[in-house]
């Protein structure tokens, strides 16, 4: 069973447990062997990499899938738990497509797929119509031999790559606050950070997909209470907090404070082109102003893409970017395939504190030049006429444009409003160089979205 309501734009997501589910092991058979015809694997004799996170249903979605694919006639490389971004690491090494079992921030009652192909590289909106397409409607025929399943052992090779990007060697001994959320970031933490001479100290790094703690989404400011309190009681340098997959990191100060993932962004821009003078930086729509600032004052370029990891993975290879982030903390490196990964900013951020005498709020400060509104979601009836209605009382005040929903940009503001990739939820960001403006702006823009 499949209702075409998981398919969203990037991934497919949806409810597997309950009265109602959305879609069911039979569902993910028939995505297993779509996947294998989309992507002709048998013509090219080949496999798939697969994952699966700690959800209560991906042993048996994920074993569902597995035998949808062999029954094409193509292979499955199992590389058991994983984080996302070990997933993507593993397409990558092997350069074969793959195909992760998670649901990233969702409840836990969620499962979904995220796919890539070969070397980490995203898949393109039209196979993924084609999968929902032929998983709905198409009965694969067996193939005349079933495909052969293995298994193999990752991750000392994912943290043996990200520790070969950043330069740890000489930063002083850091007590660091590492919130996995219960999620797969508790399963690929002690093998990247217990190697190194940290004072580790972990919050609900047991993966489980009851998510007995918080919700495994630090977007939502009440998942990142425990890890500021933790920074507090124990004088620690900094927190980092995952998503349920492990591929966002969300970045705690020694005062407890939330630290933008902009300037995040833009503080491993810095490095990144200190290292490459000259490079590409991507970035989404709704992105700070403040890193394409950061980039142009150290030489580099800076290229603006749509929100979504397709989208950016794609704007990173088409223009060869050495970085790329979003405001919702996903991170990506032209080293790491181009993917996302929120561990390798992590190491990131470790090296820049540990490297410097100053405090991590004082070398952010740096980087922090305007005042965002943080991203508010309203359920609304019709999100194009919302949108109209926005572009209408903005006119005159600013450019428009329409590269993702819609963007109304003044001298030292923007207002941007677009519709969910994975949510039916109309977003709102504002940012503004001062907390007045922004408050205006972002009060204007609440009226006219909710009536």
């Amino acid at each position: 069973m499949i209702t075409q309501g998981i398919f969203k734009a990037n991934d497919i997501r949806g409810i597997t447990e309950g009265d109602s589910p959305e879609w069911d092991e039979d569902g993910a058979f028939a995505i297993g062997a779509a996947l294998v015809d989309v992507l002709d694997l048998t013509a090219a004799e080949g496999a798939l990499v697969l994952g699966r996170d700690m959800r209560v249903s991906s042993p048996r979605m994920s074993e569902a899938f597995t035998r949808g694919v062999l029954s094409r006639g193509a292979d499955i490389i199992d590389i058991g738990l994983a984080s996302t971004d070990e997933l993507w690491f593993a397409s990558g090494r092997l350069n074969l497509p793959g195909a992760m079992f998670t649901a990233s921030h969702n409840p836990g009652e969620y499962n979904g797929v995220k796919f890539c192909l070969a070397g980490a590289k995203p898949i393109v909106p039209a196979q993924l119509v084609e999968i929902a397409d032929r998983a709905q409607h198409s009965t694969p025929v067996p193939a005349s031999a079933d495909g052969q399943r293995s298994e193999q052992d990752l991750l000392p090779a994912y943290a043996d790559h990200l520790h070969s990007l950043v330069d740890l060697s000489r930063i002083r001994r850091l007590k660091v606050v590492a919130d996995a959320g219960n999620g797969m970031a508790g399963h690929t933490l002690p093998a990247v950070l217990g190697v190194l001479d940290l004072e580790i100290i972990g919050l609900y790094t047991d993966p489980d997909g009851t998510f007995p703690n918080h919700a495994p989404n630090p977007l939502e400011p009440e998942n990142l209470l425990d890890a500021q309190a933790a920074v507090r009681e124990h004088g620690a340098d900094l927190a980092l907090v995952f998503d349920g997959d492990a591929d966002r990191c969300f970045i705690i100060d020694e005062r407890g404070e939330v630290v933008s993932p902009s300037t995040v962004t833009a503080m491993i821009a810095s490095q990144e082109l200190a290292r490459e003078p000259g490079s590409t930086v991507v970035i989404n729509k709704i992105t700070s102003r403040s890193v394409a600032e950061v980039v142009a004052e150290e030489g580099g370029e800076t290229v603006v893409t749509k929100v979504g990891h397709t989208f950016v993975k794609a704007a990173m290879a088409e223009h060869q970017a050495i970085f790329g982030g979003e405001h919702s903390a996903h991170y990506y490196f032209r080293d790491f395939w181009g993917a996302d990964t929120g561990m390798l900013a992590g190491l990131h951020v470790l090296s820049l504190v540990g490297s410097s005498e100053e405090p991590l709020s004082a070398l952010a400060q740096r980087f922090a030049r305007y005042v965002a509104s943080g991203e508010l979601n309203s359920r609304v009836e019709d999100a194009p006429a919302i949108m109209d209605r926005v572009a209408a009382a903005f006119a005159g005040r600013g450019e428009q444009d329409r590269v993702d929903g819609l963007t109304v940009s003044g001298p030292d503001w923007w207002v941007n409003v677009r519709s969910s990739n994975t949510e039916p939820l109309l977003r709102l960001n504002v940012e503004a160089r001062t907390q007045d403006k922004m408050a205006s702006l972002r009060d204007e823009a609440l009226r006219l979205i909710r009536g």
